[in-house]
């Protein structure tokens, strides 16, 4: 798949990247994306949720009456779930929500989701954008010549940098991550991905050498 490179205006650099089809050309399988998402989400989760049962609720131990001859119904002590203030019955509990899955299953769907983006044609790649302080204004301008201002837009970049970082932080529809910490969930809910040059010939070399071994 070859994409053109744009400058920072959205026009055509005269120069262009060849993206490998084995990650951005195979057939996409939804399921395993699903499993990336489901994992994604799933980690999110704090898993630190918790009830008392009646063995912790503040109350005497002591039953309330005797067992027989009140003409009442049998009762244990006051901590009983039955009553209030008393325990939670099969209440939640802290623990982990997390997912295992395989490494293959796990690039299986990052490149099924990069190859519904190239078949949509929601990769962008752009030169490199030197920035020498965070300018926010300066990031938008970028998005508008590339036309994605208006998209929800995913920035991969080969190496971090603060004043990227910083710029992106306060505009609501654009995100920045390095290029190893791109996962499924990320590429889906993206509208666009706009790729720096450097972090789009990554793809190149590493398929490259993947050919020569």
């Amino acid at each position: 798949m070859q994409v053109d490179v744009l400058n920072t205006k959205g026009e055509k650099t005269g120069r262009s990247i060849e993206l490998p089809d084995d990650i951005f050309g195979i057939e996409p399988n939804d399921h395993v994306i699903y499993l990336a998402v489901k994992q994604y989400q799933a980690a999110q989760r704090q898993g630190t949720h918790k009830v008392k049962t009646r063995a912790e609720v503040k109350g005497a131990s002591r039953k309330l009456h005797k067992q027989k001859g009140t003409g009442g119904s049998r009762k244990g002590n006051i901590r009983n779930p039955l009553y209030k203030g008393g325990g939670t019955i099969f209440g939640p509990k802290p623990h982990k929500w997390d997912i295992k899955l395989n490494k293959k299953v796990k690039d299986l769907a990052k490149m099924s989701a990069l190859s519904y983006k190239a078949k949509e044609n929601a990769i962008v790649i752009v030169e490199e954008i030197e920035m020498s302080s965070p300018k926010t204004k300066q990031l938008i301008d970028v998005m508008k010549g590339l036309n994605v201002a208006e998209k929800k837009t995913l920035f991969v970049i080969p190496e971090y940098s603060d004043n990227l970082y910083l710029s992106t932080r306060n505009v609501p529809n654009i995100a920045s991550i390095l290029l190893s910490d791109i996962n499924t969930y990320d590429i889906i809910n993206a509208d666009v991905l706009v790729l720096t040059e450097s972090a789009a010939k990554i793809f190149s070399e590493e398929q490259a050498v993947t050919a020569e071994a």
